[in-house]
Formats: structure tokens, C-alpha cells, sequence
């Protein structure tokens, strides 16, 4: 008998599509939750506590954090005001923060990529540099968007794992090739976070929550594009799925 497919939940963006707000999230992330970590996608409205967070927890296996072309407001983590077009979406700050504090003290295993990267660290109370193109020392992780796709979304950079660390066990190396399409990054890690890998340049791309009682990482890159011809992306996210799947079953 087959074994039955946890559920992994998506925080969605609310958006403004003409008049009305939509719920909505990029297929490749759905795509990466059914394909890879061979579980089923549930999308999840950004409505906040309304959503009765303890209740919707207590009927998903996972959740996978996604990137998104919005940034986590910065009065969340005492930053400077965004400059004026910087798009926030508050409705989702304010279900996924909550969202991820309360899922990790469940042991809820959890994925953050891009936004939800941001969003895992700001949760666990670290702080985020805005613009990382203009901090002295870093280089410029932004894509080029008047590129094609498949260039926007091609490896950009190395990422150098930490020595014993969850992301160096799985790739069986020191280092691996990553795309690069953002704007902000980690100014400070959150204090219960540990480092998973740095980008050449010192600016930490991935983590790991230290005392999480199941799979909690977090990456800065966009591992969920064409994520099965990618042997560590498709790695990744099938652990994911494996620990979202002994959720379930110890449920």
C-alpha cells in the first residue's frame, strides 16, 4: 500500500488583481512541494490570526515559506522605512511570522525560500539589510530582469557550506552553485539560528533553527526553479518531504 502524501501548506501573497484582493502563489513552488517532496500542496490565505493558526496547524504536515516580489515590512525588525515603491504586503507579514514561531515550537517542519528566508529570520529576531548592493563589502545579488528566464534563474555564484553542518552532509561537499535574484539579505541572524552556508562575499544564505525538533531550514536562493533536474534541489526539497511525512505519521 502506498504511503499516504503529507500535507505541506503555502503562505500566500495577497495581491490586488484590478479591484479585488487574490490569494496567490507561484506554481514552481506547488510544483516543488508535488514533485519533490512528494506531498500536497495546500495554498493558505494570508488572513492572519483569523485563520485560527493553532487549528491550522494542527492539520498540516509542513510548510513551505516562498519567495515573493514583496518585502517583509521593516518595522518588523526595526529597520529604516522601505524607500517610497518598495511593495510590502502586510497581510502576509502578519499571518507568516506568527505562522513560523508557532509551527517550529510545534515541530512542524518548516522551509523558508527568498522572502520566507527573510521572513524565518526577522521571526526569530534577526534584522535584514535592504539594499545589500549598497552595503560596502558585498557584491550585487540582484538579476537582471530584462534577461530570459532560464538566465535570471542560472547559477550566479558559489555558496560555501559550513563544516558540519544539515546543507554539507546532504551535498557531500564544501561548496555548491546557486541563482541570485534579491535585493535584501541578513544584516544580523536571528539569535536561535545557526549558519548553513555564506555567498562569496560573506553574506549568509542559508540557516538552520538550532533547537528545532524537525527539519527547519532556510535559503536565501531560489531552489524550487526546475527543481528536478537539480540533484541538491531535488535533495532538498525530498527531505523536506521526508520529515513532513514522519509528522505525519507520528500524528
Amino acid at each position: 500500500m502506498a504511503s499516504v502524501r503529507p500535507v505541506i501548506g503555502i503562505p500566500t501573497d495577497r495581491r490586488m488583481v484590478g479591484p479585488h484582493p487574490f490569494h496567490m502563489v507561484g506554481e514552481k513552488y506547488a510544483r516543488a512541494v508535488l514533485d519533490a517532496a512528494d506531498a500536497l500542496p495546500l495554498l493558505i490565505p494570508s488572513l492572519a490570526e483569523e485563520l485560527r493558526l493553532d487549528d491550522l496547524l494542527a492539520r498540516l504536515d509542513g510548510i513551505l515559506f516562498p519567495g515573493s516580489p514583496s518585502n517583509v515590512e521593516p518595522h518588523h525588525y526595526e529597520g529604516t522605512p522601505s524607500e517610497p515603491g518598495t511593495l510590502h504586503d502586510p497581510a502576509r507579514d502578519a499571518t507568516t511570522l506568527p505562522l513560523i514561531r508557532k509551527a517550529v515550537q510545534a515541530g512542524i517542519p518548516v522551509l523558508g525560500v527568498c522572502r520566507g528566508f527573510q521572513e524565518l529570520n526577522v521571526a526569530f529576531g534577526g534584522t535584514l539589510h535592504q539594499k545589500v548592493h549598497e552595503v560596502p563589502g558585498h557584491i550585487d545579488h540582484r538579476d537582471d530582469t530584462t534577461l530570459p528566464l532560464d538566465v535570471q534563474y542560472g547559477p550566479a555564484h558559489d555558496v560555501i557550506l559550513e563544516p558540519g553542518g544539515l546543507l554539507r552532509a546532504m551535498a557531500g561537499a564544501d561548496r555548491i552553485q546557486v541563482n541570485s535574484l534579491h535585493w535584501q539579505g541578513i544584516a544580523r541572524l536571528g539569535p536561535s539560528l545557526a549558519v548553513e552556508a555564506r555567498a562569496p562575499d560573506g553574506l549568509i544564505e542559508a540557516f538552520r533553527v538550532k533547537d528545532a525538533a524537525r527539519f527547519a531550514v532556510a535559503v536565501q536562493w531560489h531552489p524550487e526553479w526546475k527543481v528536478m533536474s537539480n540533484p541538491f534541489s531535488r535533495g532538498l526539497f525530498a527531505a523536506f518531504g521526508a520529515a513532513s511525512r514522519e509528522r505525519a505519521q507520528a500524528k
